[in-house]
């Protein structure tokens, strides 16, 4: 494959992954991923920007020796996760003059991951400088985007910022620079919800940072380039922002359909006050889906059945996922329908520790929906809708 000239001896060296159906063992590619890494020739020096994925690595290597790298000087490490420098050990055995750069905390991490010997690593601080001739690259220090090992690679004359994770999207390309689409938005938001959003405020604090910056291109370790960095920053300067919308998410597992009543019941009435809401079906539905909802949600109703005396393990996944995330949501409840028994409002409770929220009066009932446990959801749909007013 012949490397992409972005901009003046800056090339895309990555590689789309389009069979890939799950990343970490733990979240669902609704098409794959890319994983990018970036050749800078300077006039003195030459530099990779990132790496590839292990199960990639014959084939980023190939293209290195079909694109005539016969020299590297530095290997920038952004990020130590396999995706980003699984394929360090061949490397620097391929390029035995090059040196990793990086920050204190991700040799640590290389080392011990990768068996990287300290002596091929270069530590750097933040805001340090690498000359590679008519090229200057610049280190930014951003722990907490998704690791604390995170750092951006500024491409000082030509205004290109490589910002590791941060601003990516698991989404494969035939073009190498973004259409602004919102078939790129969705895989972005998707992204976002799933590994950015328990870092939230970081979020805010970088969105900021790289808009002072002004960079006129963004290039992520995963998706596209973008030529036009306000598409994703707008973006994420919205879903990272304290302000939720309009807006009730009601994940929900029922075994025998009471749950699915008072779901459907609630979010019926909820929507003929002007309220939006999004039903999620815990067990059938796919779980980015939700986290992808919970970004914007101002209220999250729980709605469990039980299996002996403890929550449906479905909903105590999703409780997990939720309070994993941590969204910016304002209020939270739950719905619970039970056969014999159990302490289900409690442990589910429990599990959503971390979500700043004021909890609405729940609803527990022994089966199927009665009299008055419509009444208590007349009552819990106009809590949230004065909440919601307020």
């Amino acid at each position: 494959m012949k490397f992409r000239e972005i901009k003046n001896n800056v090339f895309y060296c990555g590689l789309n992954d389009r069979e890939r159906k799950i990343f970490d063992e733990l979240i669902p590619l609704e098409q794959g991923t890319s994983y990018n890494s970036y050749l800078v020739k300077g006039s003195e020096k030459t530099a990779l920007i990132d790496t590839m994925y292990p199960p990639k690595s014959e084939e980023y290597l190939r293209n290195l020796d079909e694109n005539n790298i016969t020299h590297i000087d530095y290997i920038i490490a952004n990020h130590g996760e396999q995706d980003h420098t699984g394929t360090l050990p061949k490397l620097i055995e391929k390029y035995p003059d090059a040196m990793i750069v990086t920050n204190q905390f991700c040799k640590n991490n290389i080392m011990e991951m990768l068996l990287i010997p300290e002596n091929r690593i270069q530590v750097i601080k933040n805001e340090e400088e690498l000359s590679l001739g008519d090229k200057t690259l610049k280190f930014i220090m951003a722990p907490g985007v998704h690791w604390p090992d995170t750092m951006f690679t500024y491409i000082v004359e030509d205004n290109l910022l490589c910002t590791c994770d941060f601003l990516g999207a698991h989404y494969t390309f035939d073009d190498i620079f973004a259409n602004d689409s919102k078939e790129l938005e969705h895989a972005a938001k998707r992204y976002y919800a799933e590994i950015m959003m328990p870092f939230r405020k970081m979020c805010q604090k970088y969105t900021k940072q790289v808009k002072e910056l002004n960079p006129s291109m963004i290039l992520p370790s995963h998706g596209p380039i973008y030529k036009n960095p306000e598409f994703i920053l707008n973006l994420y300067e919205d879903w990272s922002s304290d302000e939720a919308k309009n807006l009730v998410v009601l994940p929900y597992v029922s075994m025998y359909g009471s749950v699915e009543e008072m779901i459907k019941y609630l979010s019926d009435k909820l929507n003929s006050a002007g309220i939006d809401t999004i039903k999620h079906d815990i067990v059938s539905d796919d779980l980015g889906d939700l986290a992808m909802a919970i970004v914007d949600a101002k209220t999250i109703i729980l709605g469990a059945s039980m299996v002996l005396a403890a929550p449906h393990p479905a909903a105590a996944n999703a409780a997990y996922l939720v309070n994993l995330l941590n969204p910016k949501a304002k209020y939270a409840s739950i719905i619970g329908s039970y056969g014999w028994g159990g302490d289900l409002i409690g442990k589910l409770s429990n599990m959503l520790c971390n979500l700043k929220v004021e909890i609405i009066e729940p609803i527990l009932i022994k089966g199927k929906a009665k009299q008055d446990t419509y009444q208590k959801l007349d009552e819990m749909a106009q809590a949230i809708i004065e909440r919601h007013k307020s």
